[in-house]
């Protein structure tokens, strides 16, 4: 089965490492629910140096190219900050669904427990 591409987003605290760590554990949440997720704060920071402003640039450019091609949108945790309503708001211009992780995994829990 394909899974469909989820891009994973959240108020990100600033701090690579508390980041990285939260980031993968939403993506495993998604990957579990049935998705394939799409996470640019797991990798970008690794080979882009946001202080450089072309970089900077070129980062948003990807982060929206990848939200382009994914399926859903997935907010995660339970603080909206800018880059989130970004995210929603282009989610909504191109037609993507937007949802939370809550919102997921409340709907998978339901298709486990279903008797039909």
């Amino acid at each position: 089965m394909k899974r469909p591409l989820a891009y994973i987003t959240a108020a990100w605290s600033g701090n690579p490492e508390k980041d990285t760590e939260q980031a993968a554990r939403y993506c495993r949440e998604a990957y579990e629910a049935g998705f394939s997720p799409v996470c640019p704060v797991l990798y970008l920071p690794l080979f882009l140096n946001d202080a450089i402003p072309e970089e900077h640039k070129n980062g948003i450019d990807m982060r929206r190219d990848m939200l382009r091609r994914a399926r859903v949108l997935v907010v995660c945790g339970s603080i909206v900050d800018e880059d989130v309503k970004n995210d929603i708001a282009i989610a909504g211009r191109l037609n993507i669904t937007a949802t939370t992780l809550d919102g997921i995994l409340t709907v998978r829990q339901q298709g486990r427990n279903s008797d039909v």
